[in-house]
């Protein structure tokens, strides 16, 4: 019998030293086996959802920029011919003024991200300058390849899968989101993108769950997350119904599953409508601040600024504010408020100016001189009013000449863009992505003009 002033480890055996040693190891392989598990769950829930995706699918340069890994070769005849199996792809059409088709194709991106699919973006129509006008390549306008590189998954465009000169017809079944999230028009929205890129389309009603405010006839908005679920095939295969007939080969055929495609995806959101207009947006934060504007490009705007500051060929380009003022069709919003108390007043433009620099002196110790204003307004009275203030005006009298229609509003865009501080129109989209543009590039500060009626931008 055990005494008990005997101590207890006396009357247990003793372990052999090897025994302890494997022990031990084991209990170290366990602990970083924990560890590991801990610190892939902090990460995991640290990034985005897509960006883990990424991660796993997209993990090198070159597995981003070798189209020959998403494409079997040039650009084919037919696009199904071209298509690689083991890979999925994503599409959609644009059918509004320049700035909206750009946000259109921020949200394609986007939504390519969050379904793990390849997006191809087509080009952009001249549905702001006259359709007979040519049309630009995406690539023309945005540095591709660095977009690809920052938001982690390959982007390919039409040209580079279908050939332009192709007279294939090609069928494919789409899903209308347009006849989902409005009651006025009852088919698709239409665009003459797939007219240029000879598509025989086929849609199915998306369900009407993907609208933001159900039943609600002044928004248009859907859910990112709502139209994602139709890439998966559950969701897919529970919200099919008799697809309509394709108006030339009148075939009648079931979304895409290896090409998802959308009519129409201006109007989505993740929370709310109209949503790039808040710095939480998703579509922006990782796809839209990562749509650079091609090398030269930047170039010519940098020159059109110099030559409008009359900068030295051996002097870096000044800091500047860039103000965007829209007028144009947005009378047709005054009312019967006469046209000059419904748009902001010069002076009303100038204070936002004012409140700019003084921003930038108090939160970055810089004093900025030079300020330079784009506008389509068409009287050179207000324009006289403008120079008088000491600001800068663009000149585009040879621009279209030197290189084409688009030019000019390009030209602003980038200008905008390139301010270390700005000044905008609200409610203009263009102003928004110009605003978004100076935020998330420069850091700049930036200002929203109100206008509507008299005193709108008081404050």
């Amino acid at each position: 019998m055990l005494r008990t002033h005997e101590p207890l480890d006396k009357a247990q055996p003793r372990i052999p030293f090897y025994r302890r040693k494997r022990q031990y190891l084991c209990l170290c392989c366990l602990c970083l086996l924990v560890v590991s598990a801990l610190a892939y769950f902090y990460i995991s829930i640290s990034k985005p959802a897509h960006q883990v995706a990424q991660d796993l699918h997209f993990s090198t340069e070159i597995d981003l920029l070798d189209l020959s890994l998403y494409l079997h070769g040039p650009p084919t005849q037919s696009f199904r011919d071209n298509l690689r199996t083991e890979s999925k792809y994503i599409t959609s059409w644009i059918s509004a003024g320049w700035t909206n088709d750009v946000m259109t194709y921020i949200n394609l991106i986007y939504l390519a991200l969050i379904t793990d699919r390849i997006p191809i973006i087509p080009m952009f129509v001249p549905s702001h300058i006259g359709g007979d006008k040519p049309n630009v390549d995406f690539s023309e306008v945005f540095d591709v390849q660095q977009l690809a590189r920052d938001v982690g998954i390959p982007v390919l465009e039409w040209h580079q899968v279908k050939n332009r000169t192709s007279e294939v017809l090609d069928d494919l079944g789409c899903w209308n989101t347009w006849e989902a999230v409005q009651e006025h028009e009852h088919f698709a929205r239409r665009s003459p993108v797939t007219s240029h890129l000879k598509f025989d389309i086929s849609y199915t009603k998306a369900p009407s769950w993907i609208k933001v405010i159900p039943h609600f006839e002044h928004d248009r908005h859907a859910y990112f997350w709502a139209l994602a679920s139709l890439a998966f095939p559950e969701s897919r295969q529970a919200n099919l119904i008799t697809p309509s007939e394709s108006p030339f080969h009148r075939l009648m055929l079931p979304p895409d599953e290896h090409l998802l495609c959308f009519d129409y995806l201006y109007y989505v959101c993740a929370h709310q409508p109209f949503e790039f207009e808040f710095d939480y947006s998703p579509a922006w934060r990782y796809v839209g601040q990562h749509m650079r504007w091609t090398t030269r490009l930047r170039a010519i705007g940098d020159s059109y600024v110099r030559a409008a500051f009359q900068t030295p060929d051996e002097s870096t380009t000044p800091p500047y504010i860039s103000i965007h003022i829209r007028h144009g069709d947005f009378k047709n919003w005054c009312g019967q408020n006469p046209i000059k108390d419904c748009f902001a007043s010069v002076p009303t433009i100038a204070r936002r100016v004012e409140e700019v620099k003084a921003e930038l002196r108090e939160s970055r110790n810089l004093n900025v001189d030079h300020v330079i204003l784009t506008s389509d307004e068409g009287d050179e009275d207000w324009w006289k009013e403008v120079m008088d203030q000491g600001w800068f005006r663009i000149d585009h009298s040879k621009t279209v000449e030197r290189y084409g229609a688009w030019y000019p509003v390009l030209i602003d865009a980038v200008i905008q863009s390139g301010g270390i501080g700005f000044v905008g129109t609200d409610r203009s989209t263009m102003s928004n992505l110009a605003r978004r543009r100076v935020q998330s590039w420069h850091n700049g500060v930036v200002r929203t003009i109100k206008w509507g009626h008299l005193g709108a931008d008081d404050h």
